[in-house]
């Protein structure tokens, strides 16, 4: 490019920068989502989209893109019985369970209290305790043990496996995950 066009594209690039800051919001391109950078930002986003409001339901199809296709997780489901369910096994379960909690109509939280990351290379292992209930609830909220397996694929985070223990008397929190 010769000098003469040099100085006539830079104030161009420069007023288009401008006017582009000035355009109203809804005028604007959306900015792009990123894809979730940390094994504790794609864990932190599945428990927020199981979180739901009175009225309202997850979003199965964003919980779905957490996940790598072959995941798997292990929720225990009764006091003696562990279940190991596909990705799908596990919307439907929860579907199931917000049926016939009528948590739709009640509303649902599952927070976590204390998250414990370790990523080393492309894996990442993170144990979370939290809390679960029923947002109308009197009884206090149960409480857990999540333990996840991510691998990175190319910039993004995925949910290889997730394992599940509730905590109970019997089975008190391990040390390092007690408040």
């Amino acid at each position: 490019m010769n000098a003469a066009r040099v100085r006539l594209a830079a104030p161009l690039l420069v007023i288009t920068a401008l006017v582009g800051a000035t355009l109203p919001a809804q005028t604007r391109p959306a900015p792009v989502e990123q894809p979730a950078q940390t094994p504790e930002s794609v864990v932190n986003e599945l428990y927020g989209l199981v979180t739901f409001k009175v009225g309202t339901a997850p979003d199965w199809q964003k919980v779905r893109a957490l996940f790598i296709d072959e995941a798997v997780v292990v929720l225990r489901t009764a006091r003696d019985k562990m279940t190991v369910f596909s990705v799908q096994g596990f919307v439907d379960d929860f579907v199931r369970f917000i049926e016939s909690a009528r948590a739709r109509e009640r509303g649902f939280t599952e927070k976590i209290v204390h998250m414990q990351p370790t990523v080393y290379g492309d894996i990442a292992h993170v144990l979370v305790l939290y809390e679960a209930s029923l947002n109308d609830s009197v009884r206090p909220p149960t409480r857990g043990l999540d333990s996840f397996q991510l691998i990175r694929k190319g910039s993004e985070w995925k949910i290889v496996s997730i394992t599940n223990e509730l905590v109970t008397a019997a089975r008190p929190l391990p040390p390092g995950l007690r408040e």
